[in-house]
């Protein structure tokens, strides 16, 4: 936590907005485009959110219910839903009525549509304006527009589109290959800064002898090699958002002046005393425990704080079993442009029932060998790789006794068609949309006799 004086009052034509100084008591921020409206926690006590003018915190809208919720400050801070109509979610699980549920700094809760954060005031970020309304334009991604099929995705999406036109830090929660980059994009793209640049770093991805250069820049001869002067990422996502992917990996001394920059939006290049102003908002992505690594003195507190305005928790793949196929499917035709191969139904199986450690950045490896391995053809199970086919005894055994159930049912259904036409191969293989050659091939491999004209 910053310990230097709180910044003097803006002016009123001033365009960043300060925010609260002092962390005595908590605050709640209502999330809105200009920032939003900050209301201070007693130290202990109680506090009713709702539509009524009766309530300690009004909140206006028409999803919010005349007593909504109830917040409760002590050694813990917990909300409680005081049976409303829209509910209230912490981190999007639903909390059941008089069931207090404890909340932590930073974390999103919604009141219907809603969201509100609980914060420390001096760690509030200073925000803009609303500015400029945002330019629609394509997607920077190759796979296109985010695919959104599961409720927990269409929840949180719903949540981005509430909290991206305000200018909140924003930390992204998840697993690894859960897809924390198209949702860092997403939120870039609902925002005032969707015109701007979005710059994407990865922290674990950079040599250690380079952070510092990278990110704050340098100027000519700061170190050998640095021939001529040159701008870091920060200063190139001016007027737009900064993604910092795995974040955790910052070392001690790089998080001490990305702190520098998130309070005082300006950057000083290596080998400058010159600081240049920056206007930038930060997305920042782990797959670790932040807040305990905080806690244990192995990440920046006061970091932890300043880029968790808001954190939004990405839901595994295992979690979201209805976009496992629809994704197959988009991948695939990435390898086969022009004509999207088939995925058979007993691969589908085998996708679906598959855990997906790896999430979606595992199942589009797979996809894309799988699609590679068919060449044009449709993807079988034997073109997936084997941890999702299943390697061990138990699974071979469980993938075995899905294709017996498949063929006995072919099988009985070609039975049954035969018996319908009388024996009339072709019009058989016609009620089932099976070509003749391939329904007699089928009599050859299940053993049935093939009937005979005259019989």
């Amino acid at each position: 936590m910053s310990d230097r004086p709180p910044p003097p009052s803006a002016p009123d034509d001033e365009t960043h907005r300060l925010a609260p100084a002092g962390d005595a008591q908590l605050c709640l921020l209502v999330v809105g485009a200009d920032g939003g409206d900050v209301h201070r926690l007693p130290e202990r006590g109680e506090v009713i959110i709702g539509r009524s003018v009766e309530s300690t915190i009004q909140i206006d809208e028409p999803s919010i219910s005349r007593r909504h919720a109830r917040i409760v400050i002590g050694d813990r801070v917990t909300i409680e839903d005081l049976g409303s109509a829209n509910g209230v979610r912490v981190a999007q699980r639903l909390v059941g009525p008089d069931e207090p549920v404890e909340i932590q700094q930073g974390q999103a809760v919604e009141l219907g549509s809603v969201v509100v954060v609980l914060h420390q005031p001096s760690m509030l970020p200073r925000v803009r304006g609303a500015g400029p309304a945002r330019e629609e334009r394509a997607s920077l991604l190759p796979d296109g527009p985010p695919l959104v099929r599961a409720e927990a995705m269409k929840r949180l999406y719903a949540m981005i589109e509430r909290i991206a036109p305000s200018e909140l830090s924003v930390l992204l929660l998840g697993e690894t290959g859960v897809g924390k980059e198209v949702v860092a994009e997403a939120i870039h793209r609902a925002s005032a800064r969707a015109a701007g640049p979005f710059v994407k770093i990865n922290c674990a991805a950079i040599a250690e002898s380079l952070v510092e250069s990278e990110l704050f820049g340098h100027e000519r001869g700061a170190f050998t090699g640095a021939a001529q002067p040159k701008r870091g990422i920060l200063e190139a996502a001016d007027g737009g958002t900064i993604f910092l992917d795995e974040v955790g990996e910052l070392s001690g001394s790089v998080q001490a002046k990305l702190l520098r920059v998130l309070e005082e939006r300006e950057v000083q290049r290596v080998g400058s005393v010159e600081p240049r102003p920056i206007d930038v908002r930060f997305v920042s992505a782990t797959n670790r425990d932040l807040k305990a690594e905080s806690e244990a003195g192995d990440f920046r507190s006061d970091l932890y704080f300043r880029l968790n305005g808001i954190s939004l928790e990405v839901p595994p793949l295992r979690e979201r079993r209805e976009e496992i196929v629809p994704l197959a499917q988009r991948f695939a035709r990435r390898v086969s442009p022009r004509e999207a191969p088939r995925i058979t139904s007993e691969t589908i199986a085998l996708l679906e029932r598959h855990e997906w450690p790896g999430n979606v950045r595992e199942l589009r490896n797979a996809m894309e060998r799988a699609a590679v391995l068919a060449g044009g053809g449709p993807i079988l199970p034997e073109h997936l790789p084997p941890e999702v086919t299943g390697s061990s005894e138990a699974a071979r055994a469980e993938g075995a006794g899905l294709r017996d159930e498949m063929l006995d049912l072919e099988r009985r259904r070609i039975l049954e068609a035969l018996e319908r036409c009388g024996g009339n191969q072709t019009k058989a293989a016609e009620t089932l949309g099976m070509p003749r050659r391939t329904f007699v091939k089928r009599l050859d491999e299940y053993g049935i006799p093939r009937p005979r004209k005259g019989r």
